[in-house]
């Protein structure tokens, strides 16, 4: 079924033009004599953002004027599904350089609404995908995309460890996958001591949970998501403006998680393996303390410094554990520091990882389907700001670099071919009229460059 954003075909559907500056004083982009007059008098220029409605003679919407500046923005028409009437449309006008799939992410990202607990449904505007092949794969996308932004958006009441267990075992049904769960105390016996430490005060036990896909032959991807369904930052408790989102704390596992959507739909030929360590990471009498030393499955011992610093100790296990089976690459997304965002903003999601062929296949990836990603250093001398005079290595490296020691600390649990990790936001605020809320960063860059990897 094609994503409710799409359509296969509307013969009544509404034209869109969407109308670069210098198209607009080019006199270009097919407009009768009429339509270009009215969007004249209403002073379209084609400025970014700018929309006008044409009406027929009986008032009804006949057709769309969108500007989209010099066109650098390639998912811009998030902020025109965002402003539509509900009803059909088709593109009859585009910068020469924005391609169908830009075009259609675009579309779906803005027509997305998080109405769950809403009396109304919304009822998006609807694109018109005349070709089989592309409609199957923007939809396939927009599946993907809405499923991590509903995990994300949905408050932690509801998106708890269990429920994001639920999550993959609703995926593993879907895609004929196996998942296995090891929860609560068992998390002792099977050797995972820091998923248990972290989550072991939540009001549900903390898990790890593995899905796993496709044929044993194929080259094996593993995708490590970091699962904090909550945040309280422990003892080392968080202030109430900086709690407050914390229900996206899971946003690394909602991506590791759509990513082994993708990969699963698209029937890529790879051993997929899956793994999200799921907790809570709250406050009662068995919290795990600053002070603490950590046993890891790595052997490695942790000192804690900050509690708030919990998603590295869970990844560390999972990290260790997707090693174990010789990945041919190891991917890991995790809403891991503020510092990511101080560095690079909202937009851009940093990632980090010492193959220089894998970083560069990124960014192609990242300039093919416009979403924006950006390499940071691995600056293996800061390893230093994480030494600790009683364990091999403590949580936390001080006020400085943050992005780059807890990159650097995850970096001392995997043992891979090849490795990436994506500091994430997981959220976006409002801007361009795209509402504010969960948002992909870097899912689709990457999903780019597994379809050139491995296809």
């Amino acid at each position: 079924m094609p994503h409710p954003a799409f359509t296969s075909a509307d013969y009544s559907a509404i034209g869109v033009y969407l109308m670069t500056e210098d198209d607009w004083q080019a006199g270009g982009g097919g407009l009768s004599h009429a339509s270009r007059t009215f969007g004249e008098q209403q002073q379209f220029t084609g400025k970014a953002g700018q929309l006008v409605v044409i009406p027929d003679s009986q008032g009804q919407t006949a057709e769309v004027l969108f500007g989209v500046g010099n066109a650098k923005d390639q998912l811009a028409t998030a902020a025109l599904t965002a402003k539509l009437v509900p009803g059909a449309y088709e593109i009859r006008h585009r910068p020469e350089t924005w391609s169908d799939e830009h075009i259609a992410a675009g579309w779906a990202d803005g027509a997305y609404r998080f109405d769950r607990y809403k009396d109304s449904l919304s009822q998006p505007p609807v694109l018109q995908i005349s070709d089989a092949g592309a409609l199957e794969a923007a939809s396939v996308e927009a599946q993907a995309v809405d499923f991590l932004r509903d995990m994300v958006n949905t408050p932690a009441q509801d998106m708890g460890p269990e429920a994001i267990e639920t999550e993959v075992r609703n995926l593993s049904a879907e895609f004929g996958a196996e998942v296995s769960v090891t929860v609560g105390q068992d998390l002792l016996d099977a050797n995972f001591p820091m998923v248990h430490a972290v989550g072991r005060a939540g009001p549900q036990p903390p898990r790890l949970i593995e899905l796993s896909w496709g044929d044993e032959g194929h080259p094996e991807l593993a995708l490590v998501g970091k699962g904090v369904a909550f945040d309280t930052g422990g003892l080392n408790l968080k202030t109430g403006n900086y709690m407050r989102l914390m229900k996206k704390d899971m946003g690394g596992a909602a991506h590791a998680a759509a990513l082994a959507r993708l990969v699963m739909a698209n029937k890529l030929p790879v051993r997929l393996k899956l793994y999200i360590p799921a907790v809570e990471n709250s406050i009662s009498g068995n919290a795990f303390r600053p002070g603490d030393i950590l046993e890891s499955r790595k052997g490695l011992s942790v000192e804690i410094d900050n509690t708030d610093a919990e998603g590295r100790l869970i990844l560390g296990d999972a990290l260790t554990l997707a090693c174990e089976s010789d990945p041919d690459l190891l991917i890991d997304f995790a809403t891991l520091t503020g510092a990511a965002r101080v560095a690079l903003g909202p937009d851009l999601a940093p990632f980090y990882t010492d193959d220089d062929a894998l970083a560069a296949a990124i960014a192609s990836g990242s300039a093919e389907v416009g979403d924006p990603v950006w390499r940071m250093p691995l600056w293996s001398p800061y390893r230093a700001m994480l030494n600790s005079p009683i364990a091999d290595i403590v949580n936390a490296g001080g006020p400085q670099a943050g992005s780059i020691t807890a990159a650097i600390f995850l970096k001392q649990f995997v043992d891979a071919k090849s490795w990436v990790h994506f500091d994430i936001w997981a959220w976006r605020l409002a801007k361009y009229g795209r509402p504010e809320g969960a948002a992909a960063c870097g899912l689709r860059a990457v999903f780019r460059m597994l379809q050139t990897r491995y296809a």
